[in-house]
């Protein structure tokens, strides 16, 4: 007779042996106690069954032997959302968003794996669209506390003394976490919609500065610090953006112009043959955005003579008044 019974249909798409290793690897624990359990896989024709057999404290096994079921139930939590939440998105994806495409559904898949594992840009993103509350950010990863919150369920099933099939578990147990993947999922498909556009907008502005004149041999664009830019033409003089002809690249941009924005469509409208970038944190939004633009045209630095002298603050008394 068995302590827990997993049960599992051929036909349905689980890693068993997965599985049976994670409870392998816990049971070990509970043997070095002296108590002799193993987990015996048997293979029938339409179903397969993983048992965990043995005795607790040299006695015949009880039912509700408590250290085996926490065990088995953390061991199968673990697989599901470890080994199996990435085939359940693909299914999400697939059966009912319809996106068909493998490499698609691959792309959309990282960004949930961002958003639910904890990962930075998965956070910030997380932030925007109001799911803090559900991932509950803090020192332990995503995937640690949505086990936790599967392995309760399982153990309570387990200590019925039933045989439990696993994926009708998930299938018809699991619904609230069925249904926060697939919130998950929808916000992923919404950031990979909006990457894909700001990628196209990117794309049509390289291809408008590629055909465009240039204008002016150099500009230089000035970071100090936060939202403080500066650009500077060739002699190192302000550069006059009211009279820039922008209103091609503005109409393109947004009707709410940030800062980024209006940078973008100033560099644009010099229509310079280099920008020299002085920053101290190249790693921005909006420089990333200008090098993606202006591609072979654009060029960081950090330690030239004027960024020794902008970048620390020591500019003379007639530098321009920053962009922002």
């Amino acid at each position: 007779m068995s302590i827990v019974q997993f049960v599992f249909n051929n036909s349905a798409v689980f890693d068993i042996s997965a599985l049976q290793s994670r409870i392998e690897s816990r049971l070990a624990l509970l043997n070095q106690e002296g108590n002799p359990l193993r987990v015996v896989r048997d293979t029938l024709e339409q179903y397969t069954m993983l048992r965990i057999e043995g005795t607790i404290g040299g006695k015949k096994h009880q039912p509700k032997s408590e250290p085996v079921i926490e065990a088995a139930a953390a061991a199968a939590a673990e697989q599901i959302v470890e080994g199996e939440e990435e085939r359940l998105i693909r299914k999400l994806l697939v059966n009912t968003f319809h996106y068909k495409d493998l490499e698609e559904a691959a792309k959309i898949g990282r960004y949930c794996r961002q958003f639910l594992n904890g990962e930075e840009d998965g956070r910030s993103a997380a932030g925007e669209y109001g799911l803090d509350d559900y991932l509950d950010w803090g020192p332990i990863d995503g995937m640690k506390l949505r086990a936790g919150k599967i392995s309760e369920p399982l153990k309570a099933l387990l200590q019925e003394g039933q045989s439990l099939n696993l994926p009708g578990f998930i299938t018809f147990r699991l619904q609230e976490y069925m249904d926060e993947l697939k919130e998950v999922v929808e916000y992923a498909i919404d950031e990979y919609v909006m990457d894909q556009q700001y990628q196209e907008f990117i794309s049509l502005l390289q291809y408008f500065v590629y055909i465009q004149e240039t204008k002016t041999a150099a500009a230089h664009l000035v970071h100090k610090e936060g939202a403080e830019f500066t650009i500077l033409d060739e002699h190192m003089q302000p550069i006059d953006t009211s009279k820039m002809e922008a209103s091609f690249t503005l109409e393109m941009i947004e009707k709410d112009i940030s800062f980024e924005d209006m940078i973008v469509s100033t560099l644009i409208s010099v229509s310079p043959a280099t920008i020299y970038i002085h920053t101290r944190e190249p790693d921005l939004p909006v420089i990333r955005t200008i090098m993606q633009i202006f591609e072979s045209r654009a060029t960081i630095c950090s330690y030239c003579g004027i960024c020794r002298t902008k970048l620390a603050g020591n500019s003379d008394s007639g530098s321009p008044s920053p962009l922002t």
